[in-house]
């Protein structure tokens, strides 16, 4: 049998010895010193080795590799959404400041401007949409202050308490305005993005979530104790604050879907905002009359659950316990104790009340009423009117 040759021997040594080399090397010291100091650490077969190596062995002895440091910042597709519905939709949103006074004993009254509320432009030549409650104090000198710095005198303030909506005017031309979405086709665990003057103090603070639920009622408490009742509200998990009413609520492509409302105390990450589709006919209505005009059906009433109805054996609609006279009802021939179970074509129930069908009505608009009359459906017809002053 021929023996191997010592030139074989010794190759098969020598790559031993180095490879000791390279793992002792990497395993101690992180680099490859030793290899360099003889040549071997170069593009090749044993840098390549030496790279594979790396993944095992580190530093301090772990026996795992340190996490790579990116210097350049990677944006990921959500975060990219985000900041493109920000950039849309900001140079919109505006802080509301009132003036308030302090007393002194020793100076004497002194007035400072305290960040309220939020606000966005919905048209350029200076209308903007806000809660009522942010600016209904009727001696209160209100401003608003742009993404840029600008300040404007607050002119008029056209208040709806029922919705809690408030169209403000300022002088101003070519604003940036805020682009609308359809609400109604909201769908829960969809992107929401709240931007607003939180704490009345961080303007366009933005704070991200998803739609956490529709069609909610929601009792918030006033400052004065008052108690409002919300209906069809949005409910979500992005952060709002106090500084944050009035401000939009939007979706990931920078529309606004919402006007951000109230937060629940002692709740963590339940926020709520009234739909956009309420505030659409509200707007188009000022838009045509100069004021706020509210659709009018002019019925007091009361919804019957699907509970009650099983209960009383009677269908599921609003009750009428009072027509208004001279009312588009009374007109239509409605009577007290008549049930409306649709109009047009919504059924109303649990997700859709008499008044929130109406809120989405505009001034003019035809109505087929589906009635339940002592048993009986009968169908009635009625035109949309305006509220009267002493309703608006």
């Amino acid at each position: 049998m021929k023996k191997p040759s010592r030139t074989l021997i010794g190759t098969v040594w020598l790559v031993f010895f180095i490879s000791i080399l390279l793992v002792l090397d990497i395993r101690f010291n992180g680099e490859r010193s030793l290899l360099n100091s003889v040549g071997l650490a170069g593009p090749g077969f044993f840098s390549g080795l030496s790279e594979k190596f790396i993944g095992i062995f580190d530093k301090d002895g772990s026996g795992y590799s340190s996490p790579k440091v990116v210097t350049r910042q990677q944006v990921v597709n959500e975060e990219s959404t985000v900041i493109d519905a920000v950039d849309k939709t900001s140079p919109a949103v505006v802080s509301i400041v009132v003036k308030t006074v302090n007393f002194d004993f020793f100076s004497g009254p002194t007035t400072s401007d305290q960040g309220i509320g939020t606000g966005f432009i919905v048209d350029k030549n200076g209308l903007i949409v806000t809660n009522s409650h942010v600016v209904d104090d009727p001696s209160g000198e209100y401003t608003v202050v742009t993404k840029d710095g600008k300040t404007y005198e607050v002119n008029k303030i056209n208040l709806d308490e029922t919705s809690d909506l408030a169209i403000i005017e300022i002088t101003a031309r070519n604003l940036p305005t805020v682009e609308f979405a359809d609400s109604d086709n909201l769908k829960v665990g969809q992107m929401a993005i709240a931007i607003g003057n939180a704490l009345g103090r961080f303007q366009n603070t933005v704070t991200v979530g998803v739609i956490s639920g529709i069609s909610r009622q929601l009792q918030a408490t006033g400052g004065l104790g008052g108690v409002k009742t919300y209906e069809n509200v949005i409910q979500t998990d992005a952060a709002l604050n106090p500084g944050n009413s009035g401000g939009p609520l939007v979706n990931s492509a920078g529309q606004v879907i919402g006007i951000n409302v109230a937060t629940s105390v002692g709740a963590d990450n339940i926020s709520f905002a009234i739909p956009v589709n309420t505030l659409i006919p509200i707007l188009d209505g000022f838009l045509k009359e100069g004021r706020i005009v509210r659709p009018y059906l002019g019925v007091t009433y009361t919804m019957i659950t699907s509970e009650i109805a099983e209960i009383r054996d009677l269908p599921v609609g609003a009750f009428i316990s009072r027509v208004s006279p001279e009312s588009p009802a009374s007109k239509a021939g409605l009577l007290r104790g008549d049930i409306i179970t649709k109009i047009n074509e919504t059924a109303l129930d649990g997700e859709n009340s008499l008044s929130q069908v109406i809120a989405k009505m505009k001034v003019g608009d035809k109505l087929k009423l589906y009635v339940d009359r002592e048993g009986k459906e009968e169908l009635f017809t009625a035109e949309v009117e305006a509220a009267p002053e002493n309703l608006q």
